[in-house]
């Protein structure tokens, strides 16, 4: 049994061959986008910098891994019928502009989500045409922060680390957005309980445990 809410494929956009399999099961496919030598590129791994060098969870990437632009995601996700999400990484005050002109044609025929741990770039974001911001949390103290910073009803969405909600967060939350997204969420049990709770979007590895087929 599907759980109620938005289901968010998490990375799926990370892996272009993964991705139909991932639509399957999922309202929205999420992707992380990273801005090396004035290029978007979709992408989980950091970087160094100006370096031609990658890591993820202290091993470096071969550097003959294939580097894989924005526009080869938005032409690959085109006809799968699914929402976009992308998650912004890093603060660079360019990446905003970027976005906006990268998707500008995608934003003309569908909806683009935009998560942002910089709350400079999703508030440069919010109210864009097509763009539908979320300002990520990632530790309790942010909440806090969060709370003060927003008035309520003023965020379109908030995406938030499930690990620190609790029902009076998810509640203060919902005052500010219609919108709450968690991760990690890959139990349909949890999901309910989450939802219970107000939240409205679930971001999971696994979004067929969430939604699977008929």
């Amino acid at each position: 049994m599907s759980v109620p809410g938005t289901v968010i494929a998490h990375r799926a956009g990370d892996d272009l061959a993964g991705l139909a399999r991932a639509a399957a099961h999922a309202d929205v496919l999420e992707a992380d986008v990273r801005l090396f030598r004035g290029r978007l590129e979709v992408r989980h791994a950091k970087g160094l910098g100006p370096l031609p060098v990658r890591w993820e969870r202290w091993y470096l990437l071969d550097r003959a891994t294939p580097r894989v632009g924005l526009g080869a995601l938005l032409e690959a996700a085109a006809p799968l019928g699914a929402t976009l999400m992308l998650d912004v990484k890093g603060y660079d005050p360019r990446m905003p502009a970027l976005v906006l002109a990268a998707t500008r044609g995608w934003r003309a025929r569908r909806p683009l989500v935009v998560s942002a741990r910089s709350w400079r770039v999703a508030d440069r974001l919010r109210g864009e045409p097509g763009v539908r911001t979320l300002h990520s949390v990632g530790r309790r103290r942010q909440v806090a922060h969060l709370l003060r910073r927003y008035r309520p009803g003023s965020l379109e969405g908030v995406s938030v680390d499930r690990r620190i909600l609790t029902p009076a967060i998810v509640a203060a939350l919902r005052e500010r957005a219609a919108e709450v997204w968690s991760w990690p969420v890959d139990d349909p049990g949890l999901a309910r309980e989450l939802a219970g709770w107000g939240v409205t979007g679930f971001i999971s590895d696994d979004p067929a445990a969430l939604r699977p087929r008929p």
